[in-house]
């Protein structure tokens, strides 16, 4: 009778965690480093916020905060229940435009900071840019290794928002000349763009077992 009890009582702990920690060990690991990514990102942008300038960027940062800590919570509750979250994902969506300047304007260096009160809206909205990238690949890595199927989905819908606010910043700081986009030459840019040529599809791959 005891042993009865007992292999009940293991089937029924057996079953908890098929239902609720249905997550493989590496997932686990790489899940983590998303969200303490992520913590470290929502960090960044409060410390940031009190230094931005432009009300643009103050704009972008505090809609990005928000999305941001919106998308944690949801990934945090996933990974807890392993059950689909009480609310869906979403799409960001940047108010910027799509067109880059294109060339090279002269600049002084770049150099590290002396003190905070060198802290200027390049220096904030590439601090921006070096997270949401960071996070960007986190969340690909993690979702490539994710067996439980909610997280997979919940991670993989979101690296296009991390995406999306890395091109909004990275069109920001064009606009003002801080990231400067240079080009080849445009003989090199039109044998680049000339040096492939469409595959020709086959309907049937060849049989190497065919007998002569």
């Amino acid at each position: 009778m005891q042993n009865q009890q007992g292999q009940t009582h293991q089937n029924m702990h057996t079953g908890d965690i098929s239902q609720h920690m249905n997550h493989g060990g590496h997932e686990v690991f790489d899940v983590q480093e998303v969200l303490s990514g992520t913590i470290g990102t929502l960090n960044s942008y409060t410390l940031l916020r009190q230094h931005v300038q432009d009300p643009e960027l103050k704009d972008i940062l505090e809609r990005q905060y928000q999305f941001i800590q919106d998308e944690y919570n949801t990934t945090v509750e996933c990974f807890k229940s392993g059950q689909d979250p009480s609310k869906p994902t979403q799409s960001y969506k940047m108010k910027q435009g799509n067109d880059f300047v294109y060339g090279l304007k002269p600049s002084q260096p770049k150099k590290p900071l002396q003190s905070v009160n060198e802290i200027t809206d390049e220096c904030v909205s590439s601090c921006m840019l070096g997270s949401v990238k960071s996070c960007a690949t986190m969340k690909t890595t993690a979702a490539l290794e994710t067996t439980n199927p909610v997280v997979r989905r919940v991670l993989a819908d979101s690296i296009p928002n991390s995406i999306e606010m890395a091109y909004e910043l990275s069109l920001y700081q064009n606009k003002h000349h801080y990231y400067q986009v240079p080009q080849l030459a445009q003989q090199d840019m039109q044998q680049m763009l000339n040096a492939y040529a469409p595959a020709q599809g086959q309907q049937n791959m060849p049989n190497n077992n065919t007998t002569h």
